[in-house]
């Protein structure tokens, strides 16, 4: 059974400038609520029991966030406004569901991988990218039945158009499973157009095997003097650990530019 999740909270943000020069991209309102809690919605509601959070020194008012009882206690004391108190019980339910660690300098999502290894128990764990945000179907949950129907790791996937393939990993087809899955050849982390081997990216949602742990460590930065959790996949993939792609039925919203962060809450809010 899957029943933890990590999500890397420790980078910059920086498509997301002006705003992230003083806030946490995660914390910012998507419809009137953080971000980051449509992401720990999905992770509950898909059986988690556990959430890892990656982050720095720099975005510490995440944990401070969640870390906020003497300030809701002292407001419901004076003021016995339901809507505070049940804040209160929501935002208490997510704290005891979380876990920090710290990844203080910015190597790249297999490096923040890496930070969570001496708090996975089970054979296979989940992460989540917040800036991918999938919505009206829970992604997470459909990719743990693929698991337990495949015994394999899964990545969430949709076709991108070809002009922006560099902007995310793209994958290569094996094997047609069904109409919504498919076994992996190979990964290969924002390639040119004229290298990727086809315009399928994999999308923020994966499930991974401990065994990753290792593949990340024989890894060595590469340009931009990150590792690329991609990389470690495809070392995976070489040594025949089965990858499954899963093309979800949600609809995919990307919170990490100001253009994105935007249409999401118009989507959100018509939901």
């Amino acid at each position: 059974m899957i029943k933890q999740a990590i999500i890397p909270l420790a980078g910059l943000g920086t498509r997301l400038l002006p705003l992230t020069s003083v806030f946490a991209k995660e914390l910012l309102p998507i419809n009137g609520r953080p971000g980051i809690e449509y992401i720990i919605d999905e992770c509950l509601d898909a059986g988690i029991k556990e959430i890892i959070f990656i982050i720095s020194s720099k975005k510490l008012m995440i944990k401070k966030y969640f870390y906020s009882d003497n300030f809701y206690k002292k407001i419901i004391k004076k003021n016995k406004d339901p809507r505070i108190l049940n804040e209160y019980k929501r935002i208490l339910k997510y704290k005891n569901k979380i876990k920090f660690v710290f990844q203080n300098t910015p190597k790249g999502t297999g490096d923040a991988v890496l930070k969570t290894q001496k708090f996975i128990k089970n054979k296979y764990f989940l992460m989540l990218l917040p800036d991918d945000l999938i919505i009206q179907k829970n992604c997470s949950k459909a990719m743990i039945n693929v698991h337990k129907k495949y015994k394999a790791s899964v990545m969430a996937s949709m076709k991108v158009k070809k002009n922006n393939v560099s902007r995310w990993g793209i994958y290569k087809i094996n094997k047609k499973l069904n109409s919504r899955n498919f076994t992996i050849k190979g990964v290969i982390e924002k390639p040119s157009r004229n290298k990727a081997p086809s315009n399928k990216a994999v999308i923020g949602r994966y499930i991974l095997p401990q065994s990753i742990f290792n593949k990340i460590k024989s890894l060595k930065p590469k340009e931009g003097k990150e590792i690329h959790i991609t990389d470690a996949i495809q070392l995976l993939i070489n040594d025949k650990e089965n990858f499954i792609a899963h093309n979800f039925e949600g609809k995919y919203l990307d919170c990490g530019t100001i253009d994105g962060y935007i249409n999401s809450s118009i989507e959100i809010g018509k939901l």
